[in-house]
């Protein structure tokens, strides 16, 4: 045996070998580092390093490009990520359906969820899935970004918003219903609007990622529909910060009925013109096409199904 080979660490003269360096490929990609996949399989850096190395040998390519201070995929180490993943998913998922343990999954999922979202109205969801299959971790990625799944390592996102990536599978889970908002002071000395004309002229605060220099409002028994052109104060891609302003007395806006309950029970915020809304935006469950899907995966989609609807109707 040569110095540099270890019993664990065979040449790839088989598939099975093969599959085992395409394992520690993708930790390496999945963590951005040798140092932080060795970390995760307990083992040490020179050892992946020489999985990885065998790996390139085997298929004869390069898969990553390595400098001091960065990590970048190959264009042929960016296919052999997204085909490494199918593949050790194909393989978990028989190993699963072989074993009879496909409602017991263990390992990592990765979940990229929308800021406000995911801190507030998502952990309960999360909460129940994690407590019913405690051999799961779940790193939760806050992002109003959509994914880049392959490059990224993302087993799947929740999206709020139609669904663009005609690649991506998309499971519909609930909705979200939005309303109109504003500080006592916003509208003090005023008539009580009734109508979204008596709105136009008032200042606006604008949630950018949805709306920008005008909203249409949906009264909520005749389906009467009103486009207002707004010129807001102040634009933003945050419901936090939106919300802020909004108790700060800066404008009125648009803004998820959940996030505001609290506030509208306190007399921080009025909502206006109650008998009408934005329209109602749906909430996804996107995950990337695959053959077969790991076990993490199929009972988080089944988790989410099940808690999302009623965590949206709570509010």
């Amino acid at each position: 045996m040569s110095k540099s080979a270890l019993p664990h660490d065979p040449p790839a003269s088989s598939p099975l070998d093969r599959v085992a360096l395409m394992q520690t490929f993708v930790r390496i990609v999945e963590t951005g580092s040798l140092s932080a996949a060795a970390a995760q399989m307990g083992t040490t850096q020179p050892t992946v390093s020489r999985r990885l190395q065998a790996l390139e040998r085997s298929l004869g390519l390069p898969l990553l490009q390595r400098s001091t201070h960065r990590m970048k995929l190959t264009e042929d180490g960016e296919r052999c990520f997204e085909r490494a993943k199918e593949l050790l998913a194909n393989l978990e998922a028989f190993d699963a359906d072989m074993r009879g343990t496909g409602d017991q999954p263990e390992g990592t999922l990765r979940v990229v969820v929308p800021h406000a979202f995911g801190q507030q109205q998502l952990v309960g969801p999360l909460g129940t899935y994690l407590q019913r299959y405690p051999k799961v971790a779940v790193e939760w990625l806050l992002t109003d970004r959509e994914p880049d799944f392959i490059a990224s390592g993302i087993d799947c996102a929740i999206h709020v918003g139609e669904v663009t990536d005609p690649t991506a599978v998309a499971i519909r889970l609930s909705q979200v219903r939005r309303i109109v908002i504003a500080a006592p002071a916003v509208t003090e000395g005023l008539p009580v609007p009734t109508h979204p004309s008596e709105l136009a002229a008032l200042p606006w605060l604008a949630m950018r990622t949805f709306y920008r220099d005008s909203i249409t409002l949906v009264h909520s028994r005749s389906g009467e529909r009103v486009q207002l052109a707004i010129r807001p104060r102040m634009s933003t891609d945050s419901l936090y910060a939106l919300r802020s302003a909004a108790c700060a007395g800066l404008g009125m806006g648009v803004i998820s009925a959940w996030m505001a309950a609290d506030d509208i029970a306190q007399g921080r915020l009025n909502h206006l013109v109650p008998d009408w809304q934005a329209e109602l935006l749906p909430i996804y469950l996107v995950y990337p096409h695959a053959r077969f899907y790991s076990s993490r995966l199929r009972r988080f989609i089944e988790v989410m199904r099940e808690t999302v609807p009623a965590a949206m109707d709570a509010t």
